[in-house]
């Protein structure tokens, strides 16, 4: 397992998740966009500040016993086998569903830059994928920008509204933790 030079997750009470303003329309509307400039992939942006300085937001991720607590949907907990946050280093994760349904995820790190950015590709069980984090400091904390992006198909096109949901879930969760 790697052993990240970045500040783990703490709990302490500056440790909040931004306050979402409320409105007519759900408030991470405002945040998601959808591209697909190339007509050949789908890109989904979920976009979360954290009231936590970059480094800590940062190591919620590069720490895999913190990441394992907030990884997934509502619902799901996790046992991470292999995470080596370099650049070709590789991360297998079970995620175990409410009812007991056990989904082996592996990945590869290709880009890692500590406490700025990461790029993975999901390569299974389904969904081929690149997922893209950015954090970036922010006047009210740090931001994480998260980007998926698929190929363009009926399928993936068929879960794309699923998805969008579910980021915003596993933010919800990492902002659970930070709290």
């Amino acid at each position: 397992m790697a052993n990240s030079k970045s500040g783990r997750c703490r709990a302490t009470p500056d440790c909040k998740t931004q306050d979402r303003k409320a409105g007519p329309n759900p408030p991470f509307l405002s945040s998601l966009k959808e591209s697909n400039r190339d007509g050949q992939n789908i890109e989904i942006i979920n976009k979360r500040t954290f009231a936590v300085d970059r480094q800590t937001l940062y190591g919620c991720f590069a720490d895999p016993a913190t990441l394992a607590r907030w990884w997934g949907p509502h619902g799901f907990t996790n046992r991470i086998t292999a995470f080596d946050l370099v650049p070709g280093g590789h991360w297998l994760i079970t995620m175990t569903a409410s009812n007991g349904t056990d989904f082996h995820n592996r990945w590869r790190f290709e880009d890692v830059v500590e406490q700025r950015f990461i790029r993975a590709v999901h390569h299974e069980p389904v969904h081929v994928f690149t997922l893209e984090m950015t954090f970036a400091d922010d006047a009210d904390g740090a931001r994480l920008t998260w980007r998926m992006r698929f190929e363009k198909t009926e399928e993936n096109e068929a879960i794309r509204h699923l998805l969008r949901a579910a980021n915003e879930q596993y933010l919800d969760r990492l902002g659970a933790i930070l709290k």
